[in-house]
């Protein structure tokens, strides 16, 4: 093992155990900030994700969002490829995909401009550690290579770490939405 490779997988292990725990505490409104940042694009098709294990539930925020326009969750169609986005609505047949993630059972093929990226751990700079299968940096390449596509990181405050072991390829967060709050990323770091 590389020694970037050693230090992704400390830090994984850090933060799930810090989620762990904010996920045990979670209070109802865990989505309200996320709700609110939303709303500010009311209409515009973004992509978000449906929770797995001890990540927190953007569901709320993308119920609401369903109410204004399209809604995608992800699809994994194969190692080493970007994801894709099947149109979701609150109550649509669900199945499970890869890894176990609920996808919709049938719908539209969707391209957001807004995605609503899971992650691991998160820091001051919009810098994000995922699951280490780069399916959200592949996708966010290819989406940012066609257009501005904003990718909002959403996790518990307490994945916040202060340091993260990053990669040329690692696609930044253009801001962050906790339970506790937003944060907006600059050039020079981060700013509530």
């Amino acid at each position: 093992m590389t020694d970037l490779t050693t230090r992704k997988a400390d830090a994984r292990k850090a933060a799930f155990a810090r989620r762990k725990i904010a996920h045990g505490i979670a209070a109802q409104g865990a989505a309200a900030y996320l709700s609110e940042v939303l709303a500010g694009y009311r209409g515009v098709p973004l992509a978000s994700y449906m929770a797995m294990r001890t990540e927190i539930d953007p569901r709320p925020a993308m119920e609401e969002a369903a109410a204004h326009g399209p809604v995608g969750v992800p699809v994994i169609t194969g190692a080493g490829l970007p994801l894709k986005f099947r149109t979701w609505t609150p109550g649509c047949k669900m199945e499970a995909g890869e890894f176990g993630a609920a996808i919709p059972s049938e719908g539209e093929w969707m391209t957001p401009e807004i995605v609503i990226v899971p992650l691991v751990a998160f820091d001051r700079q919009g810098g994000r550690l995922g699951y280490g299968g780069g399916f959200y940096d592949r996708t966010l390449e290819a989406l940012r290579s066609v257009r501005p596509t904003l990718a909002i990181g959403f996790a518990f405050a307490a994945q916040e770490a202060d340091e993260l072991p990053l990669e040329p390829t690692d696609q930044p967060l253009d801001l962050m939405v906790t339970e506790r709050g937003v944060i907006e990323f600059s050039a020079k770091g981060a700013k509530k």
